[in-house]
């Protein structure tokens, strides 16, 4: 797996400019997301660590993701994200955080469709969740690389934008 050299650097320099820190939270990425930030460079001056929570439980238990609105969406939501992004940055002491969760496979959970929602925390606030949708016969590794790539270009002009109204 190989991501984009100057997005890796980008964000790696943003970070280290305003010595931020980050964290990660993820389900259907399942750690390329983490990956991607252990590769960018001085990543231990800001990268604090991540976790992927693939099930319900760990969700609930390592997480704090309420066990019923969790059954109610097969854990995947917007609002499922956004605990996730909040509790990760609180667990690792971090200014930032983005947490992932949806399918990389159609399941009669997804209706079928394979889609995920991501979330970026800042200074304990959510500042975007959006949801991404790809084409049911995208393969699993596909489109969990296309997530994670897609995830990294949107924080990409979160931190741009974040570092314009500083």
């Amino acid at each position: 797996m190989e991501f984009q050299k100057n997005l890796l650097d980008y964000i790696s320099q943003s970070l280290m400019t305003t010595g931020e820190s980050i964290s990660i939270a993820e389900s259907v990425t399942s750690g390329c997301l983490q990956l991607a930030f252990s590769q960018m460079q001085n990543a231990s001056l800001f990268y604090h660590g991540g976790i992927t929570a693939y099930t319900l439980s760990q969700k609930v238990k390592l997480l704090k993701v309420n066990s019923e609105e969790a059954e109610e969406c097969d854990c995947v939501s917007d609002i499922i994200t956004e605990t996730m992004a909040l509790h990760v940055a609180q667990l690792f002491d971090t200014d930032w955080s983005i947490a992932t969760t949806g399918y990389c496979t159609p399941l009669r959970s997804s209706s079928y469709k394979i889609f995920a929602y991501f979330s970026f925390s800042y200074k304990g606030e959510i500042i975007l969740t959006k949801k991404l949708e790809l084409h049911p016969k995208t393969q699993a590794l596909s489109a969990q690389l296309y997530y994670t790539e897609f995830i990294l270009g949107c924080f990409k002009s979160e931190l741009n934008r974040v570092l314009i109204l500083k």
